[in-house]
This record gives structure tokens, C-alpha cells and sequence, in this order.
């Protein structure tokens, strides 16, 4: 299941990268993602799919968290990949189950793939002090996602 959690990733990175720069709609990014990836399961595609959605539905309270512990940097000045990567992790860390040092070590090597020389350090940094946070950004996701359906 580590490989194909992996994979899902990779693709839910890639999908949110693209909904963020062209703002093409979230189910033509993932059945273009899914095509020109055959070796993910449907149950890799439906992870990618829970990934992205709730990524994309819980982006601006996901975005304040993020700010409030990387404040040095404005939110539109980090890089795509790792403003996404670090959505994902804290998505996947509260509300998506996952544990949090997994959550946090799959987002890390993701970095070295996609994001520059100092994303991963990065990366660590900001998931590691949101991870201290985790029962009240749980709390706090769970009244915002009450008000904002999935997309």
C-alpha cells in the first residue's frame, strides 16, 4: 500500500499544482492524471481524489494555518509544489488519518523530488510546528468544512 499511497500522492500534488496555476476544473485535472497513469489502482485513484478534493475545500483555512507558522513568508511567495505539499501533509495529518510522521515524511520526499534545494528543511520545519497544533487545526477544520461543501 506504501507505493500506492505514494503514487496517489504524486498525482494529488500534480493535480493541485496545475488547479493552482490554470484553475482548470479538479475533475478534468484528475481524469487527465489518471489516464497518463495507468499503474494506479482505482484505490490509488480514489485517494487522489479524496486528496485533491478536500485540499481544494479546506484551501483557505489550510493557507492560514500554514501562514501562522511560516509568517516570514507571505503564502503567494512559496513556491506552488511546497505551498501544496504542505496542504497535503496537514490535510492528511488532521483530517485525513494519516499519522504524522508519515503525513510529514512523504511530504519531505516529495520535496527532494519536485521542490527546490531548501523545500524539504522547509517543509519539515512548517509540518513539524503545525504538528504541535494538530488537535485545535483538527478542531478548526472540522467547523470550516461544516460551511464549505466538497467541491
Amino acid at each position: 500500500m506504501k507505493g500506492e499511497r505514494h503514487l496517489a500522492r504524486r498525482i494529488a500534488l500534480q493535480a493541485l499544482f496545475e488547479i493552482d496555476c490554470a484553475g482548470h476544473p479538479i475533475g478534468v485535472v484528475l481524469e487527465h492524471r489518471f489516464a497518463d497513469n495507468e499503474r494506479l489502482t482505482k484505490r490509488g485513484q480514489d485517494y487522489s481524489r479524496e486528496v485533491v478534493r478536500h485540499v481544494v475545500q479546506l484551501r483557505e483555512r489550510l493557507d492560514e494555518h500554514i501562514q501562522s507558522q511560516a509568517s516570514e513568508w507571505p503564502l503567494d511567495q512559496i513556491a506552488i509544489i511546497d505551498r501544496n505539499l504542505l496542504r497535503i501533509a496537514l490535510y492528511e495529518f488532521t483530517l485525513g488519518d494519516v499519522p504524522v510522521s508519515a503525513a510529514i515524511n512523504e511530504a519531505v520526499e516529495l520535496a527532494k523530488t519536485f521542490g527546490g534545494d531548501s523545500s524539504p528543511r522547509f517543509i519539515n520545519g512548517v509540518l513539524g510546528s503545525l504538528s504541535e497544533r494538530r488537535e485545535a487545526i483538527i478542531k478548526d477544520l472540522k467547523a470550516y468544512a461544516q460551511d464549505h461543501p466538497l467541491p
